[in-house]
């Protein structure tokens, strides 16, 4: 039977590489991971959960560093930081312990996702996560193409990123539910004559260098 859609377990990933704690592509990073569903049998979308304990930052930290007397370096680095200036950081000279707080926090899930050539899968928090927990997407809405799946640099491991909107620092543990999935189909304009391959992972068609 053919595949055509659905889950799989990500291989290693770039970050784990980097870290040591792998050395060669192609090797499982998550083995004890739960493949995303649906727990209705009219729900749209299937539940992710998180594949390691992760640390939310509040937002509000950064705040605080605007109250202590910072606001100039907060406010360029994170301008400069949106306009995608490399060097601001050196320039402004924000503490790298404060910029954290400034940007979206990753979520991995060890999980990556097959699918037919015109659909995508979108991402979305679960109704009760900003209630819950604070945490908003980003992104508002994450977008997985079909090429994402077994890409080079992270085998097409799906990540969700969060800011946390809470006062407080928020934790998320293994294994629990934060965000969901839904597949859709997607069309095509009039003379489309897209003819690149993606040769990377998340961000990997923001350069020309970076496609076929």
């Amino acid at each position: 039977m053919s595949k055509i859609r659905g889950f799989e377990v990500a291989l290693t990933t770039e970050r784990m590489v980097e870290e040591g704690k792998a050395t060669v592509k192609g090797v499982e990073q998550f083995k004890d991971v739960i493949l995303p569903k649906r727990e209705t049998a009219r729900a749209a979308g299937y539940d992710f959960r998180a594949a390691e304990d992760t640390v939310i930052p509040s937002i509000w930290r950064g705040a605080a560093q605007v109250l202590k007397g910072k606001g100039a370096e907060v406010v360029n680095w994170v301008h400069e930081t949106i306009k995608g200036t490399k060097d601001s950081n050196k320039q402004q000279g924000l503490k790298d312990d404060n910029k954290k707080y400034f940007m979206p926090t990753k979520i991995h899930t060890g999980i990556k996702s097959y699918m037919q050539e015109d659909e995508v899968l979108e991402l979305y928090v679960r109704s009760s996560t900003p209630k819950k927990l604070g945490l908003i997407l980003a992104n508002s809405v994450g977008i997985i193409d079909a090429d994402y799946y077994n890409n080079i640099d992270n085998d097409g491991e799906i990540i969700f990123m969060f800011y946390n909107i809470l006062p407080f620092d928020v934790t998320i543990k293994k294994g629990e539910r934060f965000g969901q999935g839904i597949f859709k189909k997607f069309y095509i304009a009039d003379n489309d004559n897209a003819g690149g391959e993606r040769t990377g992972g998340i961000g990997s068609s923001d350069a020309d260098a970076n496609i076929k």
